[in-house]
């Protein structure tokens, strides 16, 4: 299995937060396999859809198969997740079936120790990378960020996750972005321009905002998304 296999076998969900996405399950980013049910509910698919041209009705399809109308959707949507099939819509009877799983993935840097002098983007020394769907993180240059503790935790953003940011050298208030305090220490909070400072918001009672002179901050980027593993979804 190589590297970006073993990188997609990790499977998160997705849903809107605010206005960044936050990816916890897998959304067919790669090739994965399927277990022998799940080959034999794909091979019975086919079977029907050469024989009369569209898929069975759950309710058909478990009246055949002797299963739960659940265990029909969840094969499904366990199919789709994998890329073997893809629907118009989530009710929606209309499925195409692919011979070999479709992929939408793209990898991205993670970045690793930072390196004075330099926009995170165009760092030299990545901590790996992360695939994630091109259909939701457009855009050149993006990186992700290991987040370190829990000062941004009341935004659904927690220790252990990966922030994915787009390259910016500029904010809007109230977005919240990666910024690089005295070229040295990457953190990410939501952004304040104050005119005479700027303001670093937490978002975790426990601590405080920092004030930070114009000339401190580098803006780096703005978060669009977070990949979140199994641990923190544990810890969630």
């Amino acid at each position: 299995m190589n590297r970006l296999t073993e990188q997609a076998a990790v499977y998160y969900n997705t849903y809107t937060f605010n206005t960044f996405y936050i990816l916890l399950e897998n959304v067919a980013m790669a090739p994965a396999p399927l277990t022998e049910k799940q080959k034999n509910f794909f091979t019975y698919l086919k079977e029907k859809l050469a024989d009369k041209g569209y898929t069975p009705s759950l309710r058909q399809a478990a009246a055949e198969l002797d299963i739960s109308h659940t265990a029909v959707a969840s094969l499904l949507h366990t199919l789709e997740q994998k890329g073997w099939l893809r629907r118009d819509g989530r009710y929606s009877r209309t499925i195409r079936l692919f011979e070999e799983p479709a992929s939408f993935g793209r990898e991205i840097p993670i970045v690793g120790q930072v390196a004075a002098g330099l926009p995170l983007y165009a760092q030299q020394e990545w901590a790996g990378t992360i695939l994630v769907d091109h259909r939701i993180y457009r855009g050149d240059n993006l990186f992700g960020l290991r987040i370190q503790g829990d000062s941004m935790q009341d935004a659904g953003i927690l220790h252990g996750d990966l922030a994915i940011c787009e390259p910016r050298q500029y904010a809007e208030n109230g977005e919240i972005i990666v910024a690089l305090i005295d070229n040295e220490e990457a953190t990410v909070k939501r952004f304040f321009y104050r005119g005479d400072h700027i303001k670093l918001q937490p978002e975790n009672t426990k601590y405080k905002p920092i004030r930070y002179g114009l000339g401190q901050v580098l803006v780096q980027g703005r978060v669009i998304g977070i990949q979140r593993g199994p641990e923190q979804m544990a810890l969630s």
